[in-house]
């Protein structure tokens, strides 16, 4: 796989380097960030070539992913959501919507945002005339703050209650985005609340045809929302990794009984490293072969049977778990390796483990892992659903 897609993201990696220790520190929305991309071309990244993108495959636009998630998770975490919306509104809609979305996207280098919580029960739609009228609350909207575009879901206000999702300018009348999120970790994600006030929906920006998790490809949304949470979680590991040996090599010190000279030669300090490659070079594993997997599966569009989709499922939840648990292990554990040190606040290197424990309990672990159990022992695909 080419790397020249990917050629205009070095020069940001080394910006957002520079400043992520501080932004972590700060919180709130990282505009010159998310212009820094919007101007690099690589919202368009995902986007086909004949809609005027760069036409990456999947597995290219999740190295992207993962590499932003490195240096920085929350920059990660709404540019992978930026490319996961645009591939709803293609898995739930049909072309005559979702190209002109796409061409404005690349067109005018717009941001998309995230206001779709199927959980969120607080927001309803309803007839109103020749379109329709949301109204109500939605948490964990990921990137909707700076964003240009919002998928926003609803739940139909009548006695079926079906999820409705659309796709709207963010600043259409009646929707207003809260800076509300301060938790401790992934701080400048943006994942705050929204309230929506008698916002006017029309009717073509319904994705009604095929519609949410309606054939086996429209259910390959959920499966690419958990595989860029894999990927953020790689990435971050490999950061703390970095960090980590950086430290080491450069300012541990060894133990007092230590039989080395210095920190990188301590028996116990190599093992630690002996197993923080095992683990990530497990995940690293795991993770490209789910991408690919994914790409393949994209490829075959509505021909896509249920039975790849379950086996693509059972890919991705392995390599979630993975990541999830080598990641949180090696970002707790690289303290060890450092000392007590490494555990002065202008270094912030609890932010990987704080970033990571934060975005790991988007959904629980323990639900995954019951879904792998139940194909390991009984040959169980898992049910589609917006988290499996």
């Amino acid at each position: 796989m080419s790397d020249s897609l990917l050629e205009p993201l070095a020069p940001l990696l080394t910006l957002f380097a520079a400043t992520a220790v501080e932004r972590d520190r700060q919180g709130g929305t990282p505009k010159t960030e998310r212009d820094a991309l919007r101007q690099s071309g690589l919202l368009a990244l995902s986007i086909p070539v004949e809609l005027g993108g760069l036409g990456a495959p999947w597995d290219q636009t999740l190295e992207a992913v993962r590499r932003l998630a490195r240096v920085d998770s929350s920059l990660a975490h709404v540019f992978g959501f930026h490319h996961l919306l645009l591939a709803t509104a293609q898995l739930f809609g049909q072309p005559a919507q979702w190209r002109p979305w796409l061409e404005s996207t690349a067109r005018d280098t717009l941001f998309w945002g995230n206001a779709l919580n199927p959980l969120d029960r607080r927001t309803l739609a309803r007839r109103s005339g020749d379109a329709w009228q949301v109204d109500g609350q939605k948490s964990f909207c990921s990137g909707a703050l700076d964003s240009d575009l919002l998928l926003l879901s609803a739940l139909e206000n009548d006695d079926n209650g079906r999820l409705l999702i659309a796709v709207v300018p963010t600043g259409r009348a009646g929707i207003q985005l809260f800076d509300d999120w301060d938790n401790n970790g992934q701080r400048q994600t943006d994942s705050g609340s929204a309230r929506f006030d008698a916002v006017r929906v029309e009717q073509r920006e319904w994705l009604l045809d095929p519609g949410p998790l309606s054939t086996p490809f429209a259910c390959l949304r959920p499966l690419l929302a958990q595989l860029i949470f894999a990927n953020i979680f790689l990435g971050l590991a490999e950061g703390a990794f970095a960090e980590a040996r950086r430290y080491t090599t450069t300012q541990a010190r060894p133990w007092f009984k230590s039989p080395a000279a210095s920190a990188n030669q301590d028996p116990y300090i190599l093992r630690h490293y002996g197993e923080f490659w095992v683990a990530l070079e497990s995940s690293r594993l795991l993770v490209e072969r789910a991408n690919g997997a994914f790409a393949q599966a994209w490829q075959q569009g509505p021909a896509l049977t249920a039975e790849v989709r379950g086996e693509l499922a059972i890919a991705i939840a392995t390599a979630k778990v993975a990541t999830s648990r080598h990641g949180l292990d090696l970002a707790s554990r690289l303290f060890e390796v450092g000392g007590a040190r490494a555990t002065a606040g202008a270094l912030r290197l609890d932010r990987y483990w704080r970033n990571l424990r934060t975005q790991t309990l988007h959904d629980p672990l323990d639900y995954k892992l019951h879904e792998l159990g139940d194909w390991a022992l009984n040959d169980v695909l898992p049910t589609p659903s917006f988290y499996s």
